[in-house]
């Protein structure tokens, strides 16, 4: 399986997340782009989750049939349901719709930007859960790659 490269003009993978990006500053979402992926993708679905919650891995975004021509997010994604390119965005962890900034209670958490490149676009609504998308992404997935960025309070 190939190594989609995923990165953000924001901060480098393993780097702290800007404050801009958390609950602590505009709460809005880091410009993202990819790489490397193969040619027959369709769609792709992110995922952004922290699994240093104390509750469990705890999910800040949902995303998916990002259509296969699409090679990056913009800084503050609009927190809507479906976008005007058809993506679709479910609901996080914090019971919203897109993306829910870092927020950890105490100490340094890590928040994993996982993308995968799909061979099809996906017969999921918007608002589906983290769960709903993995179930649906069965056998579809031909790369993936990801990028971690830290933060603390």
């Amino acid at each position: 399986m190939m190594d989609v490269k995923i990165s953000s003009s924001a901060f480098q993978n393993g780097e702290y997340i800007p404050r801009q990006y958390t609950c602590d500053g505009s709460d809005i979402s880091p410009p993202l782009e990819w790489t490397n992926f193969p040619k027959e993708t369709k769609s792709y679905a992110l995922i952004n989750d922290d699994p240093d919650a104390p509750v469990g891995t705890w999910v800040h975004w949902v995303m998916y049939n990002i259509p296969g021509e699409t090679s990056s997010l913009s800084e503050n994604t609009p927190k809507e349901k479906r976008l005007k390119n058809g993506a679709c965005q479910g609901i996080n962890d914090f019971k919203r719709i897109g993306y829910g900034g870092p927020c950890p209670p105490s100490g340094v958490h890590r928040y994993f930007f996982k993308i995968y490149a799909l061979n099809t676009m996906l017969d999921l609504e918007p608002g589906r859960t983290k769960a709903e998308l993995v179930e649906a992404m069965k056998g579809h997935v031909i790369a993936q790659g990801e990028l971690m960025g830290k933060y603390s309070r």
